[in-house]
């Protein structure tokens, strides 16, 4: 059985696992519970309340070999911030007790988050009592003892285990019928790590893997409504450590032979964006924007450094300044333009990470990853005219200014920058869902919301690390030992 089951998660780890479904599973939320149904149609769903379920009542008199546990983690996460906990929510965890007392499951599991280790009183104003922390998370595990069960509890990231996300959750597996309690080894690793370069372990997979590198990303620069200041601080920065500072930045495999729609008419917006965020009136490169990108105009410092310097997006010397910019495409043969990407996370102050690393953690709160790409087009190096690429320029380099990438040994300039935000079937791929999960059921004559569809993928098991523990600990349940 799976409790709290929401949208799937821990029910597609089992299966996968079992090579079954889940014959009962629990969850208050009734789009989660249309999800799983829709995913999971051979299973008994029940949208209640936990604590109004009869554990005696739904089981039929039927053993139970495994039942899983994912209580509501806002209440514990850091992420939570400095907000007031509720005392109800955070002890949701204890119907996990009622279980064990009255059908008793030869295993149980629970997933939270790490700081589910520190449960403990709440202060009148709701704040965690610092002193009693962990208090009522050891009186869990020892009433959880006093009804005979094993207890060990362990915190796993899912990269480890064939998910392409970081995401670390606490597990807990408590078990009553005399075995050990299993935990499986990590199938994945870091690349570089001993265990991969002797292949014993599969090389962690990749946010890459997730994206969708069919759906168009847009232009900053022609958006109707300007980018907000924080947005384009994350974007300058980003650019500045994956793509322009990065030893291999990541190009997108698909255009690595062809690079259409790339405008020369962005060239000294793009230029005077980069000049802006990187290097600000001699500032050290990586200054942060003081004003959002709607108020450069021609007239102003940003744009005069574009002006000069953009001859170096061009197929060779550039032109005057008085002179219209022209436009430039990639040429037939493909072999100017190339694109590199990396994931930006919009909440917070982590820039985000390449585009070859895991996705970092998916929450519920809302769509927060987006894809950057930055368009590259090839510097032909004549230095003729205009300013060389290594001489100083308003005592900043064209270099800084001007982000200068290699890319196999080839030297590209960025000629435009697209955004757009991560899509929930990409995020689903992230969390480890098999690519035919269905993530928009129809219900009430419609599809499922985004907004919902995203927040059940942020309360999600990753299935693959609940296929892991499972396979360990109940393997006597699946189809082919049955």
């Amino acid at each position: 059985m799976d409790n709290f089951a929401g949208g799937g998660g821990a029910s597609t780890g089992i299966e996968m696992a079992l090579g079954r479904s889940v014959d009962i599973a629990i969850n208050h939320d009734a789009e989660a519970v249309e999800m799983h149904k829709a995913n999971h149609p051979q299973t008994q769903h029940y949208c209640e309340d936990v604590f109004q379920i009869n554990p005696i009542r739904i089981t039929n008199g039927r053993p139970v070999g495994i039942a899983w546990f994912s209580p509501d983690c806002k209440h514990f996460s850091k992420a939570k911030g400095g907000r007031p906990r509720s005392k109800k929510i955070r002890g949701l965890a204890w119907v996990m007790l009622r279980w064990a007392a009255t059908v008793r499951p030869r295993v149980m599991v629970l997933e939270n988050v790490e700081e589910f280790q520190t449960w403990g009183p709440l202060l009148p104003d709701g704040q965690p009592c610092a002193k009693r922390k962990g208090k009522t998370f050891f009186s869990f595990i020892f009433q959880l003892r006093e009804l005979g069960y094993e207890v060990e509890w362990r915190e796993l990231r899912a990269c480890d285990y064939g998910a392409p996300t970081i995401r670390k959750r606490l597990f807990l597996i408590a078990r009553c019928d005399g075995r050990k309690i299993a935990w499986a080894e990590p199938s994945h690793g870091s690349p570089i790590s001993e265990g991969v370069r002797k292949k014993r372990l599969k090389p962690w997979r990749t946010a890459a893997e997730c994206i969708d590198w069919t759906l168009p990303c847009p232009s900053i620069f022609e958006r109707k409504k300007p980018l907000v200041e924080a947005t384009l601080r994350r974007i300058a920065r980003g650019l500045r450590r994956f793509v322009v500072e990065a030893e291999n930045p990541f190009i997108i495999p698909s255009f690595l032979t062809e690079c259409a729609g790339v405008k020369g008419g962005h060239f000294a917006l793009v230029s005077a964006f980069l000049a802006k965020h990187y290097t600000d009136q001699g500032q050290r490169p990586g200054a942060e924007v003081t004003e959002p990108l709607s108020t450069i105009t021609a007239r102003d410092h940003h744009s005069l450094i574009a002006v000069n310097l953009i001859r170096h997006f061009g197929q060779s010397t550039g032109q005057k300044i008085s002179q219209p910019v022209p436009t430039v495409v990639a040429n037939g043969g493909g072999k100017t333009g190339v694109m590199a990407t990396y994931i930006m996370k919009m909440k917070g102050d982590n820039m985000g990470h390449a585009a070859d690393d895991p996705m970092h953690t998916i929450t519920s709160g809302g769509m927060h990853f987006a894809e950057v790409r930055a368009f590259l087009i090839k510097y032909y190096g004549n230095e003729k005219e205009g300013v060389g690429l290594r001489e100083p320029m308003h005592t900043v380099t064209a270099k800084d200014r001007l982000g200068l990438v290699v890319v196999r040994g080839e030297n590209y300039f960025i000629a435009d920058i697209g955004m757009r935000m991560l899509q929930p079937h990409e995020l689903y791929a992230a969390q480890g869902f098999p690519e035919n999960y269905i993530i928009a059921p129809i219900i009430k004559g419609r599809p499922l919301g985004k907004v919902a569809q995203v927040r059940m993928c942020g309360n999600s098991v990753c299935p693959p690390v609940a296929q892991a523990i499972v396979a360990a600990n109940v393997p006597e349940m699946g189809v082919m030992a049955t």
